[in-house]
């Protein structure tokens, strides 16, 4: 009865309270300083009805917060989301065409179980520290901050070179 779940599903508001993203926003910037990719984290906390009735999973949603976030929307294609649908407990990573030849999904994968097993033991705020953590190790791994390369404010877009913050760093509730 995956509809009850999520009729019944927890609040992203009381999972992850303004001081929670507040720090989850500030790990991403930090993360971001020691390489050139774009992380984003996005909560939500149920699919609609109509999402459920068309056979939407988490992955699908995650795919759509990926476009509507414009996440793939970086100069060099480095891009990626920490997607959490709160009310089918999974945990998507959905990664921009930079990554493709470079990660392969098994990395992907075992950041989203390590991150599970902290949800599991109910501790939301630190499963997702722990994941962006995680995920910026590979990033840094593929796309290093050059130290010659202009920091700009947060939130700001960078150049064609892939320079800047180009995705805002605070978490999104959907």
């Amino acid at each position: 009865m995956r509809w009850l779940r999520h009729l019944f599903a927890p609040s992203s508001r009381r999972v992850f309270p303004a001081a929670s993203l507040e720090r989850i926003g500030e790990a991403i910037a930090a993360g971001e300083r020691h390489h050139r990719g774009q992380l984003c984290f996005a909560v939500e906390s149920r699919l609609s009805l109509g999402e459920l009735l068309d056979g939407c999973d988490a992955r699908d949603a995650a795919h759509v917060a990926f476009a509507q976030l414009r996440v793939w929307d970086t100069a060099a294609n480095n891009g990626v989301l920490l997607y959490l649908l709160l009310a089918d407990h999974r945990i998507e990573i959905v990664a921009d065409r930079g990554y493709a030849a470079r990660v392969g999904d098994e990395r992907w994968q075992s950041v989203c179980e390590r991150i599970q097993q902290a949800l599991a033991a109910g501790e939301a705020e630190a499963a997702v520290l722990g994941g962006i953590a995680a995920l910026s190790e590979i990033i840094a791994e593929q796309f290093p901050r050059d130290e010659f390369l202009r920091e700009s404010s947060p939130g700001e877009r960078g150049g064609a070179d892939g320079e800047g913050n180009e995705l805002p760093d605070r978490p999104v509730r959907l």
